[in-house]
């Protein structure tokens, strides 16, 4: 039944939860096509497609909509003011890298889009750091697979889509609180 869905919807689930959530839905990904449910290049071009979309447009709600509540609300939190002070010391550096920085994914985009860069530039460096993110973040899932199923053996689809979930739940959460001490000790 699981699999059956997966294989269904995977692709697409993948592409939305590129855009929406990230990172998890990406890794779990890579563990359905080291199980063959997906093929791995769709996990890779789904999540790196989803991941585009969605930061573009966010960049365009930046770009269009400045001075709704919703941006200034967004962009009023401490990390924005960190992800600006990036953005202008190393744009495109940063333009590259804000989707690997925990915690800036998702209001990077924003603050891009309020700035001066030109949206052809966001749009090629974009396309780039998009593809790198889904072809890194799906190899996690698979890679981490491979090591489960040397570990522990092959398992029901179930068990092995809970263990990555944990691992990438806890992963991140080790990643969001460094960032936060890093952030913290950085003002």
């Amino acid at each position: 039944m699981l699999e059956s869905l997966i294989a269904q919807y995977g692709l697409l689930a993948v592409l939305i939860g590129a855009g929406i959530e990230g990172e998890t839905v990406v890794f779990l990904g890579g563990v359905s096509a080291h199980r063959h449910l997906l093929p791995f290049w769709g996990v890779a071009a789904a999540a790196a497609l989803g991941s585009f979309i969605a930061d573009q447009i966010f960049f365009f709600l930046g770009r269009r909509a400045s001075g709704s509540a919703w941006v200034r609300k967004l962009t009023s939190h401490p990390v924005a003011a960190k992800g600006k002070d990036l953005l202008e010391r190393y744009p495109t550096g940063f333009i590259l890298a804000f989707r690997f920085i925990y915690g800036m994914r998702n209001i990077s985009p924003v603050i891009i889009g309020l700035s001066a860069v030109p949206a052809r530039k966001f749009v090629m460096l974009n396309a780039l750091a998009a593809l790198v993110w889904g072809l890194c973040i799906s190899a996690a899932g698979y890679l981490f697979s491979n090591v489960i199923e040397a570990v522990l053996g092959r398992m029901h689809l179930h068990i092995h889509l809970i263990i990555g979930l944990v691992f990438a739940v806890a992963f991140g959460g080790v990643l969001l609180i460094c960032s936060r001490w890093r952030l913290a000790k950085d003002m």
